[in-house]
């Protein structure tokens, strides 16, 4: 199969290309200066055991008009969307330009192609008294009065919402071939543990080992839900190139420790005493109001959201990953991976 991706070399995006060309699909990545991060991005998806050989690049901006792609394109069997604009406090218009404006670009562009779309959303999705809570509209989303979620979520979760539900619609209304992939807050890889430093576990373990978190956010039921980067990556290849495929796939470890016991697992490895006692949610959210405190606790107040008691349902997904002998790996050893790795990355003293 030939797969267009965005965000190839982002985090997921590289683990997505090696799986991809693993069993031998042909990538075109687009990305913004093709002749300079190509080389650079198949020598990592050789590391990560793919074949660099079958990535070609396209130059493309998702913040231009039909993409800014600077050459016409092959027939494509799908097109994975993984490429986003993130940071905290992301301003709400380059937010939405890019998250929900490119977003509706790509989807175009697989109507054009009368392709599959896999669009990468977030598992936030299915907690719908958090949506109902910002007042998304969940009966008729287009009732919804977008400027007031982007003031309650910020802008990279309003954008990343309502960016799923115009192309939910986008879908509907051009009859589109839609698998939506519904990840989780992204772990390290299972046995590297190899982990983006812009990830929230990430934050957390460095947190944890500098000393900054003497709460834990949250109750005793709070978790943040996690996948391990490789095992998301198999299952947005599967979403991709499978015939049939559920419309949804929540790509979630429901096994994942609540926040607490998950904490003292890194404090484990890293020879850390973990924080045992809790600080409520809308305490620690009014702190991180006071200037320059998020910065300083390294915590934002939008990262707070993804921590909660919700739990979800992953039986369709559970199913459907069964059929195609795809195991999820032990969270536990996802853990265990992820803090050893944190530790040989910035030199900190590794347990014994």
């Amino acid at each position: 199969m030939t797969v267009f991706i965005t965000g190839a070399t982002g985090f997921i995006g590289r683990h997505v290309c090696a799986s991809l060309t693993r069993h031998n699909h042909a990538v075109i990545a687009m990305l913004r200066d093709a002749d300079s991060q190509l080389d650079t991005l198949r020598q990592q998806v050789d590391r990560l055991g793919g074949q660099g050989q079958l990535i070609r690049a396209v130059s493309g901006d998702l913040d231009q008009p039909t993409l800014g792609l600077d050459q016409p394109l092959p027939t494509l069997d799908a097109i994975i969307h993984l490429g986003a604009r993130f940071a905290w406090q992301l301003d709400n218009e380059m937010a939405r330009r890019t998250n929900v404006t490119g977003s509706l670009a790509v989807a175009e562009l697989a109507h054009q192609q009368q392709c599959r779309l896999v669009f990468i959303s977030g598992f936030m999705l299915e907690n719908h008294a958090h949506l109902n809570r910002l007042g998304i509209d969940l009966e008729n989303a287009s009732r919804t009065h977008w400027p007031q979620v982007y003031r309650r979520a910020g802008g990279y979760e309003a954008s990343k919402l309502e960016a799923a539900f115009r192309v939910r619609e986008f879908a509907t209304h051009h009859e589109l071939d839609l698998v939506e992939v519904q990840p989780a807050t992204v772990a390290g890889h299972s046995k590297s543990g190899e982990l983006d430093d812009s990830q929230p576990l990430y934050s957390l373990l460095d947190n944890l080992a500098r000393g900054r978190m003497a709460l834990v956010p949250g109750t005793r039921a709070h978790w943040l839900p996690l996948v391990a980067v490789d095992h998301l990556a198999e299952i947005i290849r599967l979403g991709a190139t499978i015939a049939t495929v559920p419309g949804k796939l929540l790509a979630l470890d429901a096994n994942t420790p609540n926040l607490q016991p998950m904490l003292a697992q890194a404090a484990v490895h890293m020879g850390k005493r973990a924080p045992n006692h809790h600080i409520p949610l809308p305490v620690l959210a009014a702190l991180l109001r006071i200037p320059g405190l998020p910065a300083l606790m390294n915590t934002y107040p939008e990262a707070l959201h993804f921590i909660q008691p919700t739990r979800f349902d992953t039986t369709t997904t559970e199913a459907f990953l069964q059929q195609h002998r795809l195991v999820a790996p032990n969270m536990t050893t996802v853990i265990k991976a992820s803090t050893l790795r944190y530790q040989q990355q910035y030199d900190t003293p590794l347990s014994p």
